[in-house]
């Protein structure tokens, strides 16, 4: 049996920035612990989608649909969180983070505040809620 030997030899270079010096390495970032609440990405999204409409990325929720393999259904869900008062959209974005369990407010419990056409009547039940 033949075996033969292949070697080859390369030169390492490390990265380098625009003025041609080595960069640093990347400084570790110190992420928060736990999950962001899954209605904060959903009203996250929610905003992202409709940025992606008005600048006519996206003609429609059926387009967004297609898109995201969902229904159009789910997109009326999740653009629905829209219709929350300003400052409700707020604390939901601003929610802390879940370190352990399920979240502690469902998409479930908000998508009747968010049919609800009086912001007044929004910001009570988001109380109530809340708890």
């Amino acid at each position: 049996m033949n075996t033969d030997t292949v070697s080859h030899t390369f030169t390492f270079r490390p990265a380098r920035g625009r003025n041609g010096r080595p960069q640093p390495p990347p400084m570790p970032i110190d992420l928060p612990e736990g999950n962001v609440p899954r209605i904060a990405r959903l009203m996250a999204l929610a905003h992202h989608f409709e940025g992606l409409r008005q600048q006519g990325t996206v003609t429609d929720y059926a387009d967004l649909a297609r898109l995201g393999g969902v229904t159009r259904a789910r997109i009326t869900q999740i653009m629905s969180l829209l219709n929350l008062a300003p400052d409700i959209q707020e604390d939901i974005l601003f929610l802390p983070r879940t370190t352990q369990g399920r979240d502690p407010i469902s998409t479930r419990s908000v998508l009747p505040i968010a049919q609800t056409i009086d912001w007044k009547k929004q910001r009570r039940e988001w109380k109530r809620l809340q708890g």
